[in-house]
């Protein structure tokens, strides 16, 4: 009798990453492996690496080579994702205690690779570059945590930012099928998801491959049709040129799509903008949002800013502060500048110090934070609909509109509360980032 091998996939990085982790895993399912979430009882462990930024790449780094270390004699480790198609053979020379190694544009193949490993575990395969088959594969498309997906409409960037490695990482933008999304999304709700979260590296640019204009909003309107029942629909990653008038009213029009957007900026002032190849100013941003507001006026908005990049200068850095102040974002999320072997920006002139980075870093996380505290204050006293997500030291945890998962605020309510649930609460207490509720 041949024994059914355990698989444990570990995934770093970014919501599109989970993605990519929960097609690999479908496909392994599909194949008669089984599950298990303890690396030391798997017979197959398959690391899905985030390679975006430095320390992304450290955290990826470390997690592998702690699993190589601990490796026991008949167990196979992969590499998958960012690192090895963004480090190409390399990669073995960092771990060459891992079996195989698998790029991101490969993960449909993680079934063949496996299959060779196991078969062969001399050969220390590498699959980069692009698939042998067809790059679109509809196992793909979502991945789902409670009453919430992901659901990732397209692969790749075709912007020519000077700081990203994105483009090099996952090539050019493919929009994903309207219709394999449409069925998709039409197959979650039906499955009792309430949140469907559209994801991409510009979910704005969804279509422009393909000659659309606006595609993005046809998509939306085909999915909020094909499932009438979905509660929220939320926005991310949408880029400032790419917001039309037509999307916006989509959102003001269409109440399952929440009143949320994400609108990456990354800086403010003119000269830096240029330096990372930006192709927008500041009183474009302000006049972008000054319309989104009017239109949507209980609508909150997330961006998110670089500090410390070439050529930062102190008065540059005043004027990102001053424009964050301005605007009073709803939601900010701060990094540093990280060189990046291969960029534009990576050989340009005026690198700022890395002790000035991170002085930058937490003056405008301390302006923000005050922002945001206005911000919840000023919700004291009203209701939100919430959907409840957890339960711990008897409070129940859940997210407003006003929250995408991971990276924004908590709504947390005395009592426990069913998960899954959308619940009314009346907001009691505001703290920084999140809120107090009551029944």
């Amino acid at each position: 009798m041949v024994k059914t091998l355990n698989f444990c996939l570990i995934t770093l990085g970014c919501p599109k990453n989970q993605v990519d982790s929960r097609g690999m895993e479908k496909k392994l399912l599909q194949l008669g492996y089984r599950p298990t979430s303890t690396p030391r009882k798997a017979d197959i462990i398959i690391v899905n690496t985030c390679g975006f930024i430095e320390k992304a790449r450290e955290e990826s780094l470390k997690v592998a080579k702690e699993l190589a270390k601990k490796k026991r004699k008949g167990q196979f480790l992969l590499i998958a994702g960012c690192l090895p198609q963004l480090w190409g053979r390399k990669i073995a020379e960092e771990i060459p205690e891992a079996d195989a190694f698998l790029g991101t544009k490969r993960w449909m193949e993680i079934g063949e690779l496996v299959s060779r490993v196991v078969e062969s575990p001399e050969e220390k395969p590498i699959l980069l570059g692009d698939p042998q088959g067809p790059s679109f594969d509809s196992d793909g498309l979502s991945t789902t945590w409670g009453s919430s997906a992901y659901l990732k409409i397209s692969e790749g960037c075709s912007s020519k930012c000077a700081f990203c490695t994105i483009p090099t990482i996952k090539g050019p933008a493919r929009s994903f099928p309207r219709q394999a999304l449409v069925e998709e999304a039409r197959r979650l709700v039906e499955e009792g998801v309430k949140e469907i979260i559209l994801v991409a590296q510009d979910t704005t640019a969804y279509g422009l491959d393909r000659g659309e204009k606006d595609g993005l909003v046809t998509l939306v309107e085909e999915i909020l049709e094909a499932a009438p029942a979905l509660k929220w629909l939320r926005i991310m990653y949408a880029s400032p040129l790419r917001v039309t008038e037509r999307l916006i009213q989509a959102m003001s029009s269409y109440p399952q799509i929440c009143h949320y957007l994400d609108i990456p900026i990354q800086h403010a002032h003119p000269e830096v903008l240029k330096r990372m190849r930006r192709p927008y100013n500041a009183e474009k941003i302000k006049g972008l949002v000054n319309q989104i507001r009017q239109a949507i006026p209980d609508i909150a908005i997330r961006t998110t800013f670089i500090v410390g990049y070439p050529g930062e200068t102190e008065e540059a850095f005043r004027f990102l502060v001053d424009f964050v102040e301005e605007m009073a974002f709803d939601r900010v999320g701060v990094f540093v500048y990280s060189r990046e072997e291969g960029t534009p920006a990576a050989s340009l002139p005026d690198q700022v110090p890395e002790e000035v980075k991170e002085e930058r870093f937490q003056k405008l996380m301390a302006v923000q934070q005050r922002i945001s505290y206005e911000k919840n204050l000023k919700l004291v006293g009203k209701e939100l609909e919430i959907l409840v997500e957890g339960y711990g030291q008897g409070l129940s945890v859940g997210r407003s509109y006003r929250d995408a998962p991971e990276i924004d605020g908590m709504v947390l309510v005395k009592g426990k509360l069913k998960l899954g649930e959308m619940v009314k609460v009346r907001v009691v207490e505001a703290l920084e980032y999140d809120l107090i509720a009551a029944i």
